[in-house]
């Protein structure tokens, strides 16, 4: 159940009976408030993307719908990123919490991308972009996806591509659901290999063969960072993000040092002059308890599928 889709046949589903819903917060309130569904008999909770799921943007759906959840539920929570505030929040609704790590326990990014990092004046990034376009692109078949910050800038950005003719489509918060429905179609099945996008392609999108990642613009967080460049070298494939880094980005030049050394990654020296200060993140979350001492329990992996 999502929103920007005919509430129609999803509450005929629902009406049929089901075991599992699979839904965005804000629809699911919707159809509670319509009362086509209840949450009473709800065993299992699973946050998917649970560090956005709790962010501000969510909270409060979040915590209206957990508040209609039994107390006895089970919850779960899946992240490729855990930020320390979002550990703070998480904590109020679990009990006894066990947290699982895959690879390290420390913010890491996929070993299978090849992270390149260039500082660059923001007004050169539109023909550094089609310079690297012409390099990555030459076949315009092969799938690209390039990040932006902003709604208005991805318009911009997919303008300037179309004007200098680069065929491509964009995602972002002002499309609605159909218009994104239809641009993830024709980038998935190769017919528009060019797709710009906002943080909204940042998460859940598994689309095959998405050879290269180019962050026109730096995300908020490092987070979102990793998140973006997990669009590419997924299930074993290899992969290259390329990414802008401008002076007023410098307040995520640590973090991203710290990124790229983890990930045994090349660190710009353009990008050591910006420093590489940060505030270490010490985890807030329940430890599992194992026979010799008091450790997360960590599964060795070569990357992590952001």
């Amino acid at each position: 159940m999502y929103g920007g889709s005919d509430k129609v046949p999803q509450k005929k589903a629902l009406k049929e009976g089901v075991h599992v819903v699979v839904a965005t917060p804000g629809r699911l309130l919707d159809l509670i408030q319509e009362e086509a569904v209840t949450l009473a008999e709800v065993s299992y909770l699973v946050l998917d993307e649970a560090d956005r799921m709790l962010d501000l943007g969510f909270e409060r759906d979040i915590r209206a719908i957990i508040g209609m959840i039994p107390v006895s539920r089970q919850t779960l929570m899946f992240s490729a990123t855990w930020p320390q505030e979002v550990q703070k929040l998480a904590s109020q609704f679990l009990s006894k919490p066990l947290k699982v790590t895959i690879g390290s326990d420390e913010l890491t990014a996929n070993k299978n991308v090849q992270q390149i990092v260039e500082v660059i004046e923001p007004l050169a990034r539109d023909e550094r972009l089609i310079q690297l376009l012409n390099s990555y692109h030459k076949t315009r078949k092969n799938k690209i996806l390039v990040f932006v910050l902003y709604k208005k800038e991805a318009t911009r950005v997919e303008n300037f591509l179309r004007k200098r003719g680069w065929t491509n489509t964009s995602i972002h918060g002002d499309k609605n659901q159909n218009q994104r429905l239809e641009a993830l179609s024709s980038f998935t099945s190769g017919n528009v290999p060019l797709l710009v996008a906002t943080d909204v392609a940042a998460r859940g999108l598994d689309t095959p063969k998405v050879e290269y990642v180019i962050n026109y613009s730096f995300p908020l967080t490092i987070e979102d960072y990793v998140h973006r460049i997990g669009r590419t070298g997924r299930a074993g494939a290899k992969g290259i993000s390329h990414t802008f880094f401008q002076q007023f980005d410098k307040a995520h030049a640590g973090e991203l040092v710290q990124v790229l050394k983890e990930s045994n990654q090349t660190v710009p020296e353009d990008l050591l002059k910006f420093g590489v200060a940060i505030k270490k993140k010490e985890p807030k979350l329940g430890k599992i308890q194992t026979n010799d001492n008091n450790k997360h329990i960590t599964f060795d992996s070569d990357e992590e599928d952001a």
